[in-house]
This record gives structure tokens, C-alpha cells and sequence, in this order.
């Protein structure tokens, strides 16, 4: 209009209405606000259960499941029945069975995954049938988990493959604890050439190995060693530049949870592998030595060639095991001109041979070929002290074995010769904290058990050195030499009905 200015931001009409609060004594509100609440419940019963604490979670499921009934029921009394919320209650039912399982309740979670399964207004329900199938595993109700495992698979389409494999997986693993290998073997064998992984692999090569079906082991071991692991090589992560950004990223990031998730999956397969060939190895030839052979050329030619090495130490060791000394030598001293590492465990393997054959001067020689190879095997320094023991050089024995317990506080070889080496040098005290500390290691181990009634007696307590022998006793109830000492302390103390007891148990 003429005469008028343009009001661009409608200032003219003053401030915009107030906003309508909300009327919380409406049927519809109060149903969100308690909608709410039960939401809020089945969070805590999850947190509850991720924190370890099962019986809080399952009450706060329970109580989620009281909660959501009684919208249910506020709903059909404001008449919007239709509109109840069918994924809060999916949501309620679901979590309640889990907590039910995880607290292994097992027919209530049963009844309550039927209840979620019967119901056809739940978007593919059928799928839970896997829960209800790993119910029964757990049951040891192998024919049933098979049946609701295939029921399960009959209502997952093909689209969803991943899936499909995984049960078809413990569809294999059912009839593997149920010794049917054949079936097990078909079904895994499906899984190897649909979706190849390293555990079907594996299962897969046990089976036929229960069969005793050489060739089935050859092949199964083939397609487990070439099962893709889908890990990037590890050189990226060597510094490549003297870009300090770049080496700042590649530090970062070397042990960060992605690569570790990476070494642990490598961890594994390896591990796999290793089992599966020594398990296979005497089966599948007419000698262990050849079947090691196979194994090892097959290596060889796969992504797991660094395992070779291992796989021949192992064949050492298999000799060893067989009391064939020579072969043992002869394998373990192909290494010497190997890597560090290898060289170190061939070493120490020769090493502790030639110790048992009491060649002390080779037991040395290797002993320190292992320590120059890797200072930091406890084994090569548990062999090197030995060797220093046998000469009587209690002091420098001492050294080693206190080095090797430094690289690795569990090795119970060394504690136990240090101890010994305490022992010889008169330091009692010493070698009963070394022998008391590895009681707590190796629980009801009599040799362990009669070092420390030893050096209670040397040390004049007769009575701790009773008792101590008296554990023995309890895992070796009929072993002479301990009943004669119970005998003798017993003597000493002036306890002589208690003596001749056990003096006539020995001659029984």
C-alpha cells in the first residue's frame, strides 16, 4: 500500500503465541511417559548384564516385561489397542529371554522365545529359532538344536548368507559332539566352499581324522591352510620415511585394537594349523617323519610359510617323545644356520638333550648358542644354569636361573632349580620362599611338596615338615619313602605309636 513501509521480519505483529504445554494427564501422554520407562529398564537390564552383574539385569527385565504389560492394558482400556507398540514389546520379550539363558533359566527362556515366535504380528520371529537351538546345545539336547537350527535356516533366505553359514556352522558342530563325522563332514565341507574360515577348517580336519580318512585329512588340511585371513601385510607399519608425521601415524596406530584384533586372529590360525598338522602328521603316512614331511611341503607353499620351521621343531620334538635321540639331534641341527628365533629353540632343544645324555660340555655349547640367538628365552637360561649346576657353581647357577625367572615369572623350571641351588648353598630360608611360591603355582605337586618338608626339618620344625608330608600322603598315599620319613619324624618328636604306624604301612 502507498505510504507504507515493507515489514520484513513482521515486527508489526508482535511476539509469536506461547507454545501449548503439554497435558500430562492425557491418556496419551501418560502411555509415552511409561513407554519410556520400560525403554529405560531394558538399557539398565543390558548395562546391568555388560557389567556382570546377570541377576540385576534379569530383574530389571522382569520388571521391563511388568511395565510394558500394563501400557498393553492402558492402551486397550483408552481404546488405541491399535496403536500398541509391537517393537516395544519385541524389545521387552527378547531381552527377557536373553537374561533368562544368561542366568541359565533355560525353560523360561524357552517359553519366553516361543511366545515371541508364535506371535505373527513380529517381523521374522523364525530367526530366534537359532537362540532356542543354542538353548538346547547347551542342554546337551544335541537332536532337538538340530531340529530348531534347521527350522531356523528353512525361514532365512538366501540374501542373508552370513547367517545361513553361521548355522549351518553349528549345525556341524552338533553332529560333531554327536560323532555323526559324516554328516559333520558334509555340512562343513559346504561351509569351506561357500564361505571358507579358519575354525570350519579345522573342524573339518578333525573330523576326517576321526574317520580315519587319510586322503579327507590331506584335503582338509589344504583348504584350511588356504583360507583367506583377510589381514594387511605387516610392513606397513615399518616406518618407510624419515616423514616424522608419517612415523608418528604408523606408531599410532601399530598397536591400536584394529591390529591387535588382526595379531589375535593370526594367533589363532597358526595355532589351528599347528594342532591340525601334528594331529594329522602320524596319520597320514605309513611314519610320523613322513607325514611331517607332507605337512611342512604344504606349508610351505601357503601364506603360512614361516610356520615351516615350527612344524620341524615340532617332528624334533616328536622324536624326543619317542626316546630317538639321534633323530632329535640330526632334525634340530638342520636350524643352526636358521633365524634367531628358530635357531634359539633348536638350540635349546639340543641343549637339554645332550643334558639327558649327561654331554654336558655339548649341553653348554648349545645352551649358549640359544642365549647368543634370543638372551631372553628362559629355557636356553634355565639350560645354561643347569649346565653351571652340574660343574658346582652354585652362585653363578643361581644368576641364570633368577634371569630366566625375570624374562618370565612363570617359569616353574627355573624356581624349581633355584630352589635347589638355595639349597646347596645352605640359604634355607631362600629356598623355601622359592619352593612355597611355586606351591601356589602347582598346586598338590609331591616333588614340590617334599623340598618343603625337607627344608622345614633342616631348618629344625618338625611339625610344618609332618604336615607338609602329610599333603603328600594325600596324593600319594602309598608311596614308601614318605611313609618311612612320616615314620622317622614322628620317632623324633617321641611319638612313637604314631611311628609305628606308619612304619607298618610301609611293610604292608
Amino acid at each position: 500500500m502507498r505510504g507504507s513501509t515493507f515489514d520484513t521480519l513482521g515486527q508489526h505483529r508482535g511476539p509469536a503465541p506461547p507454545l501449548e504445554g503439554k497435558n500430562e494427564d492425557a491418556p496419551e501422554e501418560k502411555i509415552k511417559i511409561m513407554e519410556k520407562k520400560v525403554n529405560d529398564l531394558i538399557e539398565e537390564s543390558c548395562m546391568a548384564y555388560s557389567s556382570g552383574t546377570s541377576q540385576l539385569a534379569l530383574e530389571k527385565a522382569k520388571e521391563a516385561r511388568r511395565k510394558e504389560q500394563a501400557v498393553v492394558r492402558q492402551r486397550e482400556q483408552s481404546g488405541t489397542a491399535d496403536h500398541i507398540n509391537l517393537d516395544l514389546t519385541y524389545s521387552v520379550l527378547l531381552n527377557l529371554a536373553n537374561q533368562y539363558e544368561h542366568n541359565e533359566m533355560y525353560p523360561e527362556a524357552l517359553n519366553t522365545y516361543q511366545v515371541i515366535v508364535k506371535n505373527k504380528m513380529f517381523n521374522n520371529p523364525g530367526r530366534l529359532k537359532v537362540n532356542m537351538g543354542n538353548i538346547y546345545f547347551q542342554q546337551k539336547n544335541y537332536p532337538k538344536a538340530i531340529k530348531f537350527y534347521r527350522m531356523a535356516l528353512d525361514q532365512i533366505s538366501n540374501a542373508h548368507k552370513e547367517m545361513r553359514i553361521k548355522i549351518m556352522q553349528n549345525i556341524g558342530v552338533v553332529f560333531l559332539r554327536m560323532g555323526q563325522y559324516s554328516d559333520a563332514i558334509t555340512s562343513f565341507e559346504h561351509i569351506m566352499r561357500e564361505s571358507p574360515n579358519i575354525t570350519t577348517g579345522y573342524n573339518l580336519v578333525l573330523c576326517n581324522y576321526a574317520t580315519g580318512d587319510r586322503e579327507g585329512m590331506k584335503k582338509a588340511f589344504q583348504m584350511l591352510i588356504s583360507v583367506p585371513l583377510g589381514i594387511d601385510d605387516e610392513d606397513k607399519y615399518i616406518p618407510a620415511t624419515d616423514d616424522s608425521s608419517t612415523n608418528m601415524v604408523i606408531d599410532a596406530i601399530k598397536n591400536d585394537k584394529l591390529y591387535q584384533m588382526e595379531r589375535d586372529k593370526k594367533a589363532q590360525a597358526e595355532k589351528y594349523i599347528m594342532t591340525a598338522a601334528k594331529l594329522i602328521a602320524p596319520a597320514i603316512e605309513t611314519s610320523f617323519a613322513s607325514g611331517f614331511d607332507w605337512c611342512v611341503d604344504m606349508v610351505k607353499a601357503s601364506q603360512y610359510v614361516e610356520l615351516a620351521n615350527d612344524l620341524e621343531i615340532n617332528k624334533a620334538i616328536t622324536y624326543l617323545r619317542q626316546k630317538d635321540f639321534n633323530q632329535a639331534v640330526e632334525t634340530l641341527k638342520t636350524f643352526e644356520k636358521k633365524d634367531s628365533r628358530v635357531k634359539s629353540v633348536a638350540a635349546t632343544n639340543l641343549s637339554f638333550i645332550y643334558f639327558l645324555e649327561k654331554d654336558y660340555d655339548q649341553a653348554d655349547r648349545y645352551a649358549d648358542l640359544a642365549m647368543n640367538a634370543n638372551r631372553y628365552n628362559p629355557a636356553a637360561l634355565v639350560n645354561k644354569g643347569n649346565t653351571v649346576f652340574v660343574k658346582q657353581d652354585y652362585e653363578k647357577a643361581a644368576e641364570f636361573f633368577k634371569e630366566a625367572l625375570k624374562n618370565d615369572s612363570s617359569c616353574t623350571e627355573g624356581l624349581y632349580n633355584l630352589g635347589l641351588t638355595y639349597k646347596r648353598l645352605n640359604r634355607l630360608e631362600d629356598a623355601l620362599d622359592c619352593f612355597l611360591k611355586l606351591n601356589a603355582i602347582l598346586r598338590n605337586s609331591d616333588q614340590v611338596m617334599c623340598q618343603i618338608a625337607d627344608l622345614y626339618e633342616q631348618l629344625g620344625d618338625l611339625q610344618q615338615a609332618i604336615e607338609w608330608l602329610m599333603q603328600v600322603i594325600s596324593v600319594t598315599p602309598t608311596d614308601p619313602h614318605i611313609l618311612a620319613k612320616l615314620g622317622k619324624l614322628h620317632n623324633d618328636e617321641g611319638e612313637k605309636s604314631q611311628a609305628l604306624h606308619y612304619y607298618s604301612e610301609v611293610e604292608t
